[in-house]
């Protein structure tokens, strides 16, 4: 009996998990894996799932898909949307979605493994199905790694893996080099001299050394890096106080940055130093600021040898109109941790996502309309059909470009 992959994806979407919370997701794909015949070792990193099926002499070939959700409150309306709550890594109660599509990426690499499985005729070769958790936190591929992943499951000779996307489902995103920006994610603690919100003059304000700071560092990009290289600089978080007639004693901030330079990254990350440093001094902080940083994903390399290889592959699946380059994109990934660590080329494309419709106004202007909901957005919803037929293919048709022929 078939697997029903619409049904897979919407349960996965209702029932979303934060990172390496991954329990339900995780025994949901063990259970189809096992049912499929494969070798299946689960708590990998500790939540991580992976499927073995051998088929004889040739390549193997590792297909990835990250199983975790965010915290975000899902707007869609739709009646499959997720109702979940839980708790984030610092205990906090949240709303958890899955804003960025990995119910997505499970459910075709599912399917995809569904359909190698009953094919073996076709091919030869090893087909590893690995399911990672915490993509978000940054921190999944490489607590597979470091839990011996390497030394449980056979070597492979390629790592590939998508992500959905908000461009026309049917269509595959692909560029050879650096294609998703390395990230940093940075906390800031500015400390003050808390006191009345009546005597100002007797305090010092951390609540306007923070905004102070905010300001100047949304124009680093612009002063100090040069036109021909790009980043992206978010102050995403700003907390202080806890009372309108109260002036709090500290200010946290909490940034990110994204680019595609070594040395832009570590100019930018000096200047978000000496940035805040300059601001606490300023406003006569006795204290200097408590810079902390935190997640960090590395840049994501497409091997272009590789990536050329599987692009042709692609263009004889969906028409070569149909595969395009995406140019850098500034959102991040950690899948390239897996194919540094086992010393492997990586292929990582885009699957669209979004109503087919938007073909034209693509092919008009070469990009999406704005108002198309993106990634981690609350109302991100991508079209189910033909997206997860389209993931399916992409993922059968990579591996078995691969994989050798029976």
């Amino acid at each position: 009996m078939s697997i029903d992959i619409e049904a897979l994806y919407r349960d996965l979407h209702a029932h979303p998990e934060l990172s390496f919370q991954e329990h339900r997701t995780a025994g949901i794909v063990a259970g189809h894996l096992q049912a499929l015949g494969l070798a299946v070792h689960s708590g990998i990193g500790r939540t991580g799932v992976v499927g073995v099926l051998s088929n004889g002499a040739g390549p193997t070939v590792l297909l990835r898909a990250d199983m975790d959700g965010l915290p975000v409150e899902e707007a869609t309306g739709l009646d499959y949307a997720s109702r979940v709550r839980g708790r984030d890594h610092d205990g906090n109660d949240v709303p958890v979605m899955h804003a960025c599509g990995h119910d997505v990426h499970v459910a075709c690499l599912v399917g995809a493994v569904e359909r190698l499985a009953n094919d073996l005729s076709g091919w030869s070769g090893t087909v590893v199905a690995l399911f990672q958790p915490a993509e978000e936190w940054g921190g999944g591929a490489a607590a597979m790694v470091e839990d011996k992943l390497f030394d449980r499951i056979p070597a492979p000779d390629v790592v590939l893996g998508q992500h959905v996307a908000p461009f026309p489902a049917g269509w595959i995103g692909l560029r050879a080099g650096a294609a998703m920006a390395s990230a940093d994610s940075i906390d800031i603690t500015l400390h003050g001299a808390g006191g009345h919100g009546s005597r100002p003059e007797t305090t010092i304000d951390p609540v306007l050394m923070a905004a102070a700071a905010t300001v100047r560092l949304h124009t680093l990009v612009s002063r100090k890096i040069a036109a021909a290289d790009s980043a992206v600089l978010t102050v995403g978080q700003l907390h202080a106080g806890t009372k309108n007639n109260i002036i709090p004693a500290e200010a946290r901030l909490g940034l990110s940055l994204r680019t595609f330079d070594d040395a832009v990254r570590q100019k930018l990350l000096g200047s978000i130093e000496r940035v805040v440093k300059a601001e606490a001094s300023a406003a006569g902080s006795a204290q200097a600021p408590t810079i902390t940083y935190a997640e960090h994903f590395p840049l994501t390399i497409n091997d272009e040898g590789a990536t050329l290889r599987t692009a042709e592959a692609f263009r004889h699946a969906f028409g070569a109109d149909k595969v395009i380059d995406p140019g850098p994109v500034s959102g991040s990934e950690d899948v390239g941790v897996l194919a540094t660590a086992a010393g492997v080329p990586l292929v990582f494309w885009f699957l669209g996502g979004m109503d087919p419709a938007a073909f034209g106004t693509w092919a008009a202007t070469g990009r999406m309309p704005d108002d198309i909901p993106s990634n981690h957005s609350p109302l991100f919803a991508p079209r189910i059909q033909p997206t997860l037929d389209a993931g399916v293919h992409a993922l059968v048709t990579a591996a078995r470009e691969w994989l050798a022929s029976a």
